[in-house]
């Protein structure tokens, strides 16, 4: 009797359960339907247009992740992308069709850099909480888990493939999205799936585009990934300025690491980031350099200890552009990490001081 009433009870539990999600979709789809025009714009992959013969800017609406709600747990602001996106347009800075959109990554170029049991993994919703850095999502069905969220990221990873390919043909191109650096051959980490940048660059190589890349990375957070996919190869080379004391602990070995102190901010920041473009570039000359534009390094980030201002944040950026730009490396700029409120905003801001820098430029 007493097995029974459990057995009932589970029954009504899961009952309310799917009755609860069910209400969720079809709210959402409702939702779905004021979706803005310029989202819509930006959902089928296509061609844009090089703004001012100068820069590309590639987005897609189906980077955004949705899980019932559940993305929020995370203190990543899931709608970053989008609402930098929003602004660019709605201030006149791009236009939708200016707009790069991508198809979502094959698993072939996946392949490039993970492993066969990686891609097995995402079929295992304990291993993509893991990944995800939320345990909640481990009580739903793996199929669910890659159509929400898993995707995202294919889109977004396929979006730095093709950022690659706009910054040869034109010098500058901006992912409004990507840079996820914590993600290995084997295993995805610290809410980041697929190596992105490592698969765009095996991708570029293998199509013989580029032969060397550099990945200059200014995220908070080491990039602890990118240095174990590109470890050993002569033809990359990878930096990291990041806060020392905080996750990921054990830190990697990049080819050059540079570790910040809690506290420091734009006066002690700006100069090294002059002092160490400067140094990298009397190492080599890639064909192709990666800015991982992390804006984690904001004071108030509640991930970290750095005390960057806005306007520290936007010369940083503005620093790494010009600096490939007048050496005539085509750069791409994906955005990572950036956890406080107004990260979005700070990024929107420099994304338009970049593009209208470049625009301004002969």
């Amino acid at each position: 009797m007493r097995n029974k009433t459990k057995k009932n009870r589970k029954t009504h539990i899961l009952l309310k359960t799917s009755v609860f999600l069910m209400f969720l979709i079809v709210i959402l789809s409702f939702v779905g339907c004021f979706t803005p025009e310029a989202l819509k714009q930006v959902e089928s992959p296509r061609d844009g247009r090089i703004i001012g013969g100068k820069c590309a800017v590639i987005y897609s609406y189906n980077y955004r992740i949705s899980l019932y709600g559940l993305e929020k747990l995370h203190p990543f602001d899931i709608r970053k992308y989008e609402k930098i996106y929003m602004a660019l347009v709605e201030d006149g800075i791009i236009k939708s069709d200016d707009v790069f959109v991508p198809s979502p990554i094959t698993d072939e170029d996946i392949l490039l850099v993970h492993s066969e049991d990686f891609l097995k993994s995402l079929d295992d919703s304990d291993k993509l909480a893991e990944y995800l850095e939320a345990p909640q999502v481990a009580y739903l069905p793996a199929s669910v888990i890659r159509e929400k969220m898993i995707l995202p990221f294919r889109f977004a990873a396929a979006g730095t493939i093709l950022s690659a390919r706009e910054a040869l043909k034109c010098g500058l191109a901006i992912n409004i999205g990507g840079g996820y650096h914590h993600a290995k051959p084997e295993q995805g980490e610290g809410f980041c799936i697929f190596a992105d940048i490592p698969i765009a660059i095996r991708k570029l190589q293998k199509e013989g585009k580029i032969k060397t890349a550099m990945v200059f990375d200014l995220d908070v957070h080491q990039g602890n990934g990118t240095a174990v996919c590109l470890a050993n190869d002569d033809s990359t080379f990878t930096f990291s300025m990041h806060e020392g004391d905080i996750y990921p602990i054990p830190k990697e070995n990049s080819d050059m690491d540079v570790e910040l102190l809690e506290g420091e901010g734009d006066k002690e920041i700006l100069p090294k980031v002059e002092k160490y473009l400067n140094k990298v570039f009397e190492i080599n000359h890639p064909d192709i350099l990666f800015y991982v534009a992390g804006c984690d390094m904001l004071n108030g980030d509640p991930l970290a200890s750095i005390e960057m201002t806005e306007n520290g944040i936007i010369k940083r950026d503005a620093m790494v552009i010009n600096e490939c730009r007048k050496r005539n490396i085509p750069v791409v700029m994906v955005l990572a990490g950036g956890y406080s409120s107004n990260a979005w905003h700070v990024q929107y801001e420099s994304i338009k001081n970049i593009i209208n820098k470049a625009l301004a430029t002969e």
